[in-house]
């Protein structure tokens, strides 16, 4: 063969298949491409829902919204593309399922160890378990103060948290202006006069203008001598929590001396969950055990719930009041409170273990029968016995996933993914010309191409 001759027609087939591969491109480019209204045509053509409300005659379920999975805050009234991934959008239908679900053979079901329970009503018992602290009970305390200026001579009680019992002698004070007080007192009742009650009377008022009490008051009347000196004792059962006064040093009038602390009762703060925290009214039984004190229970009652929550540990403060017998519970020690059984009747609810929390929402894996599966989007509200509270999103006699549904949801959203690729691919063979089926590969068959097209 003529050299010349064959390499023109190399090259004019090389241009040949050159432009037609061109023109396939374009074909699927515009394809791909498809606007929206070609969408909605393609819905028409195949009776799939066309705007919010309409029934999805697959499903038989009401069309909310159509949005885009990876971003799914935007909602449309209509089918079509989102615009960032070029992606069909999915339909979102009444009662919280999101998209049309998945179908998954009995065989596979098995291989994913899937189990499903029913959604029960009944009554559900919430149990609440808190640990926190025992603490002195802050409106049993007596504030022991100088009635007036003086020295304090004698003291008996030397250490703090020495416990002290009611009537305890706790100091010695000597009081120079009680002497003249007294004396007073004494010189007019020594005088034998008719008409010395209004003296007497104003000589007991000026000795308790200098700090005397009735009790002091009444034995200088019944002894007839002064009493320069003051013997304080403790007002109450408890300990000494401060100690302010010292052997030798002057005190003025109103001076802090010792504060007891009672130790009858004792409270206990316990740290509630804030979610948990309705359930801990006051009133509310309780028992309290500590580690110091094995196998002894404590019972006692919620006296308020402090309006303080912990920003660190997302906990509220149930202040519980114990009866402390034989002193036996004391202050910083560690306590667990386990809070009466709350019972509620008429509760909706699934196994907690059925309930995927994502972080922004609740959801859980609904069985439809046949083999259907689908995500329903869930109000949850309390959690106890292994079980948790449905709020809204599911009825009674509905059936969930229990175990394997995040493999389900995986199942789902791999189904999803190709169920959209297959629509943006088949939109685009529609659109494009001369394109009418694909191979194993996805490519047009050798028939559709182009004359000229390389295989």
């Amino acid at each position: 063969m003529n050299p010349k001759l064959i390499i023109p027609g190399i090259t004019a087939t090389v241009v040949l298949a050159l432009g037609g591969y061109g023109l396939y491109r374009a074909g699927v480019h515009r394809g791909v491409n498809v606007p929206i209204g070609n969408v909605s045509t393609l819905s028409r053509a195949t009776g799939a829902p066309q705007k919010s409300g309409d029934l999805d005659p697959k499903s038989g379920r009401r069309v909310l919204y159509w949005h885009d999975p990876m971003t799914p805050e935007q909602k449309f009234d209509r089918p079509g593309k989102s615009a960032g991934m070029d992606m069909l959008l999915v339909p979102v239908y009444e009662g919280g399922a999101e998209g049309g679900g998945v179908t998954i053979s009995p065989r596979v079901q098995q291989n994913l160890g899937v189990r499903t329970a029913e959604v029960t009503r009944g009554e559900l018992h919430t149990e609440i378990s808190a640990v926190g602290n025992v603490a002195y009970n802050e409106r049993d305390v007596a504030l022991v103060q100088a009635r007036a200026n003086g020295f304090v001579e004698r003291l008996y009680v030397r250490a703090p948290l020495d416990r002290v019992r009611r009537g305890q002698a706790l100091a010695q004070l000597y009081v120079p202006d009680w002497v003249a007080a007294q004396e007073e007192y004494l010189s007019i009742k020594r005088m034998q006069s008719a008409d010395i009650a209004e003296l007497l009377d104003g000589a007991r008022q000026r000795m308790r203008l200098v700090g005397m009490t009735d009790d002091q008051i009444r034995r200088i009347e019944d002894d007839g001598k002064a009493q320069p000196r003051q013997t304080i004792t403790a007002p109450i059962d408890g300990v000494v929590t401060e100690l302010v006064a010292r052997e030798g040093m002057t005190v003025m009038s109103g001076a802090p001396l010792f504060r007891i602390n009672g130790v009858r009762t004792v409270w206990v703060n316990a740290e509630v969950p804030e979610n948990l925290a309705v359930l801990a009214r006051p009133g509310n039984i309780v028992e309290v055990r500590t580690p110091a004190l094995p196998g002894v229970a404590f019972k006692g009652t919620v006296s308020a719930l402090l309006p303080d929550v912990n920003l660190a540990t997302r906990t509220v403060k149930a202040r519980i009041e114990l009866a402390n017998p034989q002193y036996r519970l004391t202050p910083g020690m560690f306590a667990t409170v386990q809070f009466s059984t709350v019972g509620r009747a008429d509760v909706l609810s699934v196994p907690s273990e059925a309930v995927i929390q994502t972080g922004t929402r609740s959801v859980v894996m609904a069985a439809d029968g046949a083999g259907e599966f689908r995500a329903v989007r869930v109000e949850v509200g309390l959690d106890a016995d292994g079980r948790t509270e449905i709020r809204s999103g599911l009825k009674t006699g509905e059936k969930v996933v229990v175990s394997g549904q995040f493999l389900v949801d995986s199942e789902a959203n791999l189904q999803a993914t190709d169920s959209r690729l297959s629509g943006a691919l088949k939109a685009a063979m529609g659109s494009a010309p001369g394109v009418h089926g694909k191979d194993k590969q996805g490519m047009p068959d050798v028939k559709d191409r182009p004359e000229g097209t390389p295989k």
